[in-house]
């Protein structure tokens, strides 16, 4: 459900206002009403700067703490604004020497590649010796097939290093001597093998040091980071609270209005009236924008991360939650439809639980639920681990009972017209909150049209017998229901006008409705492929390690088995979390005629 909100205006003489927003924010529970931007405050920009600097940071060092093995963090400490952006700024010192020695080092390999492959090692103090006494040693390479052996005769050439592609040659003549060859001669670089050698070991060495520091850094000071991010957080915050107020009275009287829920209205008031402060509940307007909180038992409370994946509703609709949660829980059960897979992931889960971090164990007990209801699934659907129970002798006495393929089918069409009935159903009733009964009185009648057309023809159908009374009370219903939906779909208006937008309605039911159920039978589809696909990997141990001995054919068995079903439920996984989320969002939230748009409610609070 969505919390009840109420507005409230806050009037405190200038003088006192910092102390107010500082106790307000001690509070937590007051979401400021925003008149502007948050980027028209004073050093706003400045701040969201700072908090992009600390974040980026606290990337780099999370990443190097994620990459050391078993490291353990400090405990953060309170440290100040300044001295968090020492470490911001030692960090980003360290970091670009960092990438400084990286690209020395990558050259010096270049460089050591080139002349360890192509002319060897040899020494350049040599080379100064040689030119000191007036001998010049010129390189070149050229291709192999533009190398010419008449070059030999004109001048004193040696090879070098020749490959199928290149040829690497050395001319030794005096400096005063000229060459005259249609090849460039070839840059060297720098230093010799032997110095290249020494300058990288001393790069490396460096680099090692830096990373060092680094690590040091992101073990001792990530946590003190988090708290000095928090401070900066405080502090823009705190500007937006500014920016949200409106000076009155010649800049002596200063207006805040706010959001509070209205369980946490009494003790807002205690300490406000502790305090000597003015406020008093305001009016709620049309163009207000009101946060929105969610209120859910701990079952439905698992599912509004799904929700809010798509949008928080409006504070004049419905919390979907409750209503998706049990249906999003049952098609996952369908879609991954192995009993053996369902139990493996609530065993893991209910293992991994205890051992996680609490900020994790809400999703750890979703996928408990959803791991629950693919167990019960595939246990009566006569899957388990891809194997087929209806074939196994030991479940001969209750094959009869097992869902069949074909049944399945059936059944997740009949799932999609009872959740398209009753997506519709949470229309008319949030037509009836919004606006009023009169207005929920059509989209009821076209759900009891929908309902009696369906079980008068859908049943014989399916070789039900309907007494000849019963079908009259249905045809009677569907027939009252339809003269309702056609001429009182818009209270007040005129008849014709009704009578032409119900023809209009019952159009795009009749052709959306067929399409609309026809979506379900991905349910089926999606289960059905899982299951089979289990049971070709099962297939493929046996077949593949026929003829083999005992041991290895064991072995091999588990290898196969091990990674089919785990690929399979990766698959699994992934098209019984897509394919749910499908239905909800296209098929319930259209029918349900969910707006969505809502603001998360936000309380002004230290971070």
């Amino acid at each position: 459900m969505i919390a009840k909100m109420n507005k409230y205006a806050f009037i405190v003489y200038h003088k006192e206002y910092e102390a107010f927003l500082l106790t307000l924010r001690e509070l937590g529970i007051v979401h400021i009403k925003e008149k502007k931007s948050p980027l028209e405050g004073e050093n706003a920009q400045q701040l969201l700067q700072q908090r992009k600097q600390i974040d980026d940071t606290l990337k780099i060092l999370k990443n190097i703490n994620e990459k050391s093995e078993s490291v353990k963090l400090a405990d953060g400490r309170e440290i100040t604004k300044e001295e968090g952006f020492q470490i911001v700024n030692t960090v980003e010192e360290l970091q670009q020497k960092k990438n400084s020695l990286q690209n020395q080092l990558a050259a010096l390999e270049k460089d050591i590649a080139y002349l360890g492959s192509t002319w060897g090692d040899f020494s350049y103090s040599l080379l100064n010796k040689l030119k000191v006494a007036g001998y010049l040693i010129r390189f070149y390479s050229c291709p192999t097939t533009e190398y010419k052996k008449e070059w030999e005769q004109n001048y004193p050439i040696i090879q070098i290093n020749t490959t199928q592609s290149s040829c690497h040659f050395i001319t030794i003549m005096k400096q005063d001597e000229t060459v005259e060859l249609p090849v460039e001669q070839v840059p060297l670089p720098s230093s010799d093998l032997k110095t290249l050698t020494i300058k990288k070991e001393e790069v490396l060495a460096n680099l090692e040091q830096v990373e060092n520091s680094l690590k040091d850094i992101a073990r001792e000071q990530y946590k003190s980071l988090v708290e000095a991010d928090k401070l900066v957080q405080d502090e823009f915050n705190f500007s937006n609270a500014l920016t949200q107020t409106t000076p009155e009275v010649d800049n002596k009287l200063m207006l805040l209005e706010g959001w509070v829920p209205e369980e946490k209205i009494k003790s807002m008031k205690e300490r406000l009236d502790l305090d000597g402060y003015y406020f008093r509940k305001t009016e709620i307007l049309g163009n207000d924008q009101i946060p929105i909180e969610l209120k859910n038992n701990s079952f439905n409370k698992l599912y509004e991360p799904i929700c809010r994946m798509f949008s928080l509703p409006n504070y004049q609709e419905f919390d979907p939650t409750p209503f998706f949660a049990p249906f999003f829980m049952l098609f996952f059960g369908m879609c991954f439809a192995d009993g053996g897979y369902g139990l493996l992931m609530l065993v893991v889960c209910t293992l991994l639980k205890g051992k996680t971090k609490p900020d994790y164990r809400p999703y750890l007990s979703l996928f408990q639920y959803l791991g629950g209801a693919a167990f019960v699934v595939g246990c009566l659907t006569g899957s388990f681990f891809g194997i087929e129970l209806v074939k196994v002798p030991l479940f001969a006495s209750v094959k009869d009972y097992f869902i069949s393929s074909d049944n399945l089918m059936t059944i997740s069409i009949i799932i999609g017209i009872v959740h398209i009935l009753f997506a519709k159903s949470v229309a008319a009733l949030k037509r009836i909150s919004q606006k009023g009964i009169k207005y929920g009185i059509a989209p009821f009648a076209w759900v009891f049209v929908i309902a009696s057309v369906i079980l008068a023809f859908g049943l014989p159908a399916m070789d039900i017998k309907l007494s000849e009374t019963l079908l009259q009370v249905l045809y009677g219903i569907a027939t009252l229901g339809l003269l309702v939906a056609l001429f009182y779909n818009s209270p007040g208006k005129n008849i014709f006008l009704n009578l032409g937008s119900g023809i209009w309605h019952l159009y795009n039911i009749a052709s959306g409705l067929i399409g609309d159920t026809l979506s379900y039978i991905r349910l089926f589809a999606i289960g059905l492929t899982g299951a089979i696909l289990g049971g070709v990997f099962n297939t493929l141990a046996i077949d593949m390690t026929e003829g083999i001995s005992l041991i290895p054919k064991i072995f091999f068995m588990l290898l196969i088995l091990l990674f089919g079903h785990t690929l399979n439920i990766g698959l699994c996984t992934i098209s019984s979390l897509v394919h749910p989320l499908r239905l909800i969002f296209v098929e319930y939230y259209k029918n349900a005629e969910f707006e969505g748009g809502g603001q998360a409610y936000v309380p002004f609070k230290k971070a």
